[in-house]
């Protein structure tokens, strides 16, 4: 029958758009609602869910021992959390961390990493076990049938879809997470505080988040820091989004000889790990760029105790204004972006402070409601039963002679039941007559029957009655608990202050107004210095007095000598085309001898690859124009206007294939040029014949060339000094050269 369906009867049609438009909104809502954002109620996502609860399972509670933590992410993995070990790791490690956490849920044993970055160890090293407030304040109440289990990944086990935590978590400890087209951020709150803006709402279900904010001051993070847009935090708590500036807290310190010592006891939250690293290498680069010249030395005394940075100030330095500086140019001031984004009724949705707050009141009564119901159950299940032991006490023979006088239990139940007397042998009719007549409940026939002789005693029958005294009044209190709102707010905020007594901590966070830091840079007083270059490519700046001194032996031992401004910049033109700027701050300041910087280490300059062949200042550049010359003899005048550029290097001409700059010279009352090749022609004509060009022209032949000649020197007469050439093979006296056309071929001199 299967071989008659036709091939067109099994396969479905649809359109590709529609399939992957479905796909992609079923993969974007399981990362959403299934792994990335909190549920506001617990405020945790099903990753810290599944591995509290595996973590409760395995029975790790705070004063039992410690357990591998490769044991609870394999369990968690295997039984709830089917992804990748490393991920439920991560989660784990970042419970335990009270950089992170406003409070740890989880107790680490072992390196769990720290607050400078560094990570934790391999799972198979490390331990943990729950914390007392996971215990007291997320986990409690599991067994009262408070929140509902679902079927995990496979259907083998329950979970529960959302922990009974008894604190608005989601607001302590905050949370972070990244999921398809959203995000959310939200800073972790102080302990105390976000307990008692929870009790205002369960007095007052109407309050709205500005009157919260007399509780709720504002963020608290473990690091600490000052919070310095406190005029803008109602806004943001009230539409759930905004940035917050956060500010490290910097101390002055006075040390020896008259110096100022900064001590950084406290950094922003978005400081930690890497970022202290990159602040460390921040601080060494305003010193190294010259931005400020008052840094003696910077280092990191950071531990176990705390956040120690210490930054060692010159004498004179003005020490508001470094700080300034140091909140203006590096990460001791930022940003934390507020995205109060979390799970409420199944649907990602950006909460204020206020429907966050209600939101988790209004599941603390569900839970409250769920938990009563339930013990009031069990003590009502708990009342029956008493009542009928109660009840047997008093005819304890009668049911004696119940029990001695039955076959088996079940026609001993079915009298203490219903009163069934047939085939019971009793001593006399009166027996008979009382067994008819008892009524027992199933559960109290039950009881009866498993009662044990010792229980017939003076002592335990009064304790007995005692325990029903007891229970009575458990069902009235749980009665009224859940007949009245009153009443059950009450328990609630009970509860909530035990756990504010035992867990409630200081505020660590500052909140203030600050107005924006203003740096205002050191003006550098201008003066006339000398950059020297050696042929090695080392370079420095000196004063023109020890230049003065030095002149001899600063010309015989320098390629290049430039006086210049010390706020100006230097230009380097090489062989290669390029330009390459560098500001006269950025080298190295003090005495003739010493050694200097390579050019390499303050500009893009490859030494390996190009040679430095003329040496200019900005400011020179910019009133006059420049002539350029090849090797190829391609040569064009370019006006000095086109180098005033902001880019450390720029082609500053451009040349053809195996070609490179012979010369650059700054035209100013120069008449006329030589140019030499290496075969020794020499070719003079006048410089009115080259044209003006822009620097990414190629130019023009300034000279015929045959075979494998190239000009090897070029030479710049001004018409009214002699200028005599003299190498190895012997001198020439440049200005009797007979002038020539540009781009002939030159004369051959004999010498």
């Amino acid at each position: 029958m299967s071989n008659d369906i036709k091939t067109e009867d099994r396969i479905l049609k649809t359109e590709y758009s529609d399939v992957m438009q479905k796909s992609y909104i079923d993969y974007a809502m399981s990362v959403i609602i299934a792994r990335a954002l909190p549920d506001v109620r617990d405020g945790l996502k099903p990753v810290q869910r599944r591995i509290l609860y595996d973590m409760q399972e395995l029975g790790l509670r705070p004063d039992r021992p410690f357990r591998k933590s490769a044991r609870i992410v394999g369990d968690t993995m295997g039984k709830y959390h089917p992804h990748g070990d490393s991920s439920i790791y991560g989660a784990l490690v970042v419970m335990s961390q009270d950089f992170k956490e406003g409070i740890p849920l989880v107790d680490g044993h072992g390196n769990f990493g720290n607050i400078e970055g560094d990570g934790a160890a391999a799972m198979r090293y490390t331990e943990a076990r729950l914390q007392k407030i996971t215990q007291d304040g997320i986990l409690a109440d599991l067994d009262k049938d408070v929140v509902d289990f679902v079927p995990n990944f496979d259907e083998t086990e329950k979970e529960p879809s959302v922990l009974p935590a008894r604190f608005p978590n989601i607001l302590v400890n905050g949370s972070e997470g990244i999921a398809v087209g959203m995000a959310t951020s939200i800073p972790p709150h102080n302990f105390t505080e976000v307990i008692e803006a929870t009790k205002a709402c369960i007095k007052d279900p109407g309050i709205t988040t500005d009157e919260l904010m007399k509780y709720i001051k504002g963020p608290d993070f473990p690091t600490g820091g000052i919070v310095i847009n406190k005029d803008e935090l109602p806004e943001i708590y009230r539409t759930g989004q905004g940035k917050i500036k956060l500010r490290g807290k910097v101390e002055v310190e006075n040390a020896k000889g008259g110096k100022t010592n900064l001590i950084i006891t406290e950094i922003p939250y978005t400081m930690i790990g890497a970022n202290i690293a990159k602040f460390l290498q921040d601080v060494a680069a305003l010193a190294e760029n010259k931005t400020t010249t008052d840094i003696v030395d910077i280092s990191n005394q950071s531990s176990k105790e705390g956040i120690r940075i210490v930054i060692e100030l010159r004498k004179d330095t003005d020490v508001d204004n470094f700080i300034n500086m140091l909140y203006k140019k590096t990460g001791l001031e930022n940003t934390f972006g507020v995205n109060m984004l979390a799970i409420c009724e199944g649907k990602p949705e950006t909460m204020s402070l206020g429907a966050i707050v209600k939101a988790n009141v209004d599941f603390q009564f569900e839970l409250a409601t769920r938990k009563y119901t339930t013990l009031l159950k069990k003590e009502r299940d708990k009342k029956e039963i008493q009542e009928g032991l109660i009840k047997a006490c008093n005819v304890i023979d009668l049911i004696i002679e119940i029990l001695r006088g039955s076959r088996d239990r079940a026609m001993a139940k079915a009298c203490l039941v219903d009163g069934v007397t047939d085939g019971i042998n009793f001593k006399n009719k009166e027996s008979k007559i009382m067994a008819s007549m008892l009524k027992f409940s199933e559960r109290q026939a039950d009881a009866i029957l498993e009662l044990r002789l010792y229980k017939l005693i003076g002592l335990e029958i009064d304790a007995l009655k005692k325990e029903y005294e007891e229970t009575t009044k458990n069902i009235f209190t749980y009665e009224d608990i859940l007949d009245r709102r009153d009443s059950m707010a009450q328990v609630l905020i009970n509860d909530l202050d035990k756990l504010k007594k035992e867990f409630g901590r200081e505020r660590r966070t500052v909140i203030d107004n600050a107005a924006e830091a203003v740096f205002e840079k050191k003006k550098i007083e201008e003066m006339d210095i000398y950059f020297l270059m050696d042929r090695f490519g080392y370079c420095r700046t000196i004063d023109e007095g020890t230049f003065e001194r030095n002149k001899d032996a600063a010309i015989a031992e320098n390629k290049f000598i430039l006086k210049c401004k010390n706020t100006g910049k230097i230009c380097v033109f090489t062989d290669a085309g390029n330009l390459h700027t560098i500001k006269a701050l950025d080298l190295p300041f003090g005495k003739f001898r010493d050694k200097g910087t390579p050019i390499d280490n303050v500009s893009n300059y490859d030494s390996k690859i190009e040679d430095a062949i003329y040496v200019a200042s900005q400011s020179e550049l910019n009133l006059y124009r420049l002539i350029f010359v090849t090797k190829q003899s391609m040569m064009k005048v370019v006006s000095g206007g086109e180098f005033d550029v902001t880019r450390k290097m720029v082609a500053a001409t451009k040349l053809a294939d195996d070609d490179k700059l012979v010369s650059v010279q700054i035209l100013t009352d120069l008449q006329s040029i030589v140019l030499k090749t290496r075969d020794g022609y020499f070719l003079r004509f006048s410089i009115d014949e080259i044209p003006e060009k822009g620097k990414t022209a190629i130019g023009v032949r300034g000279m015929k060339l045959s075979g494998t000649d190239y000009v090897e020197g070029v030479y710049y007469l001004n018409g009214y000094e002699d200028y005599v050439m003299t190498d190895d093979i012997g001198s020439v006296t440049l200005n009797n050269l007979k002038n020539g056309k540009r781009d002939s071929k030159g004369t051959k001199i004999k010498r």
